[in-house]
C-alpha cells in the first residue's frame, strides 16, 4: 500500500511470483469515470472510493488461498474495509520521499495518474499504525522488500 509512485505494483508482482499466488493491481478495478477524474486532475472522495473497495474485497474474497493486491489503501477506515475479506489480509507500506515519487511519477508512461494528483494523496495518506502492518523504505531494491515483507508476516 502507499501513494502513486512507491513501488506497489513493481513489489506486489514480484512478491505474488515469489509466493506463486495471483497478483492484482487496484487501478484495475477503478471505474471509467474515477479514472476520467484522475486523469483530469481530480482527486476522487469517499463516495467514489467505497464501490471500489467493495469491488477489492470481492475480489480477495475469490482468492482467499492466497493473493496479493497493490493497493493505495491510503485510510485506516479504507483498510478497515479491506481487512472484512474472507481471507486475513495483511499490510506492507511503501514510504518514499514525496522528491522521489514526483520523479518516478514524471517518468511514467501512459498511466492515468497526473503528478498533480501525488499532494491530495500525501494529503489524505494514514500511515500504517504499529497494529496494521510493516512499514518498509520503498527504495530499497525490489528483492529486499519482498524478504522483508515475507520475514514480517
Amino acid at each position: 500500500m502507499g501513494v502513486a509512485g512507491c513501488g506497489k505494483t513493481t513489489v506486489g508482482e514480484a512478491l505474488a511470483a515469489t509466493l506463486g499466488v495471483p497478483f492484482a493491481d487496484a487501478d484495475d478495478f477503478h471505474s471509467a469515470a474515477a479514472r476520467a477524474s484522475m486523469a483530469a486532475g481530480i482527486p476522487l472522495t469517499d463516495a467514489d472510493r467505497w464501490p471500489w473497495l467493495e469491488r477489492l474485497v470481492a475480489w480477495l474474497d475469490e482468492h482467499q488461498s492466497g493473493s496479493v493486491l497493490a493497493c493505495s489503501a491510503l485510510r485506516r477506515t479504507y483498510r478497515d474495509r479491506l481487512r472484512t475479506a474472507s481471507a486475513p489480509v495483511v499490510f506492507a507500506e511503501l514510504d518514499v520521499a514525496p522528491a522521489v515519487l514526483r520523479e518516478r511519477m514524471a517518468q511514467r508512461v501512459g498511466h492515468y495518474m497526473p503528478v498533480a494528483l501525488l499532494e491530495s494523496q500525501l494529503a489524505t495518506l494514514e500511515p500504517l499504525a504499529a497494529d496494521e502492518g510493516v512499514r518498509l523504505d520503498g527504495t530499497l531494491p525490489v528483492p529486499d522488500l519482498v524478504t522483508a515483507i515475507l520475514e514480517a508476516d
